[in-house]
């Protein structure tokens, strides 16, 4: 897991949040964690999507283990998704909400590219 950089060592982000990595700490295609204000927060990069990074809270509640960015990333009709490693529930990427269960979410944080720095904020 990373930590968050220090934002002494990036340019200040559009935003309030942390940089927590640079474009090149994520994998295409893919799911990367980091804490965040003590949080463990899950961020993909979908470099063929508008927008290209989501951020999930790591935690699911399902399965209760921080587990997320380990997911697979999907679409399930128009709707982008990571599914748990652990029982394959999906969670929407911009909504947080378990597409089989409508009744549990994991908490979206806003995320932007700042240059090529990742800035994350609850």
């Amino acid at each position: 897991m990373m930590e968050a950089k220090s934002s002494e060592a990036a340019p200040l982000p559009a935003f309030p949040g942390e940089v927590v990595c640079t474009l090149d700490d994520l994998v295409p295609g893919g799911g990367v964690c980091a804490r965040v204000a003590g949080q463990q927060v899950a961020i993909f990069y979908l470099p063929g999507e508008a927008p290209p990074l989501y951020a999930l809270g790591n935690f699911d509640p399902i399965g209760r283990a921080n587990v997320l960015s380990r997911g697979i990333l999907c679409k399930i009709g128009d709707e982008l998704a990571v599914a748990s490693p652990l029982y394959k529930q999906h969670f929407s990427l911009r909504t947080g909400r378990c597409l089989e269960d409508p009744q549990v979410a994991v908490p979206v944080w806003r995320v932007s590219l700042v240059g090529e720095c990742v800035v994350v904020a609850p």
